[in-house]
């Protein structure tokens, strides 16, 4: 089997560097990454990783984040340094959220002691919604 490029940067510049289990060993010039012919690697839907920053941005935790999408905390983690995320701070406020489906949203909304005195934003979750709400701490 032939390789073309590098798994982690794309570069084709790489080098032989060894064999594990019987399978040839890589590593790539430009990132150091090592790799292996057959291995195809584990790639997570850009889906999940752009909801979870903007989950992230929106003031929730990476564990509230991981038990929401069911991706690793960790893995959110990395995406924020990656990318170089930065929550914006405000210690006034702090987020709570809600999942609910259509029909629950629409009753949510209809009530106005739910949408006075915060901010809201809904985001879609697969077929259910996402409402986050910010709140004033209680002094």
């Amino acid at each position: 089997m032939t390789i073309d490029l590098c798994p982690n940067c794309g570069s084709d510049q790489y080098i032989k560097s060894g064999v594990v289990k019987e399978r040839q060993r890589y590593k790539c010039k430009k990132c150091g990454y090592f790799f292996t012919v057959n291995k195809m690697g584990k790639k997570i839907d850009d889906y999940y990783v752009n909801k979870s920053l903007q989950l992230y941005l929106e003031g929730l935790t990476y564990r509230e984040i991981e038990r929401i999408l069911g991706v690793s905390h960790v893995s959110v983690m990395n995406w924020v340094k990656k990318y170089n995320i930065k929550r914006p701070y405000n210690s006034n406020y702090h987020p709570t959220y809600k999942i609910l489906n259509a029909n629950e949203l629409g009753k949510f909304f209809q009530q106005p002691e739910n949408i006075k005195g915060a901010g809201v934003i809904v985001t879609e979750l697969g077929d259910k919604f996402m409402l986050i709400k910010w709140e004033r701490f209680k002094d």
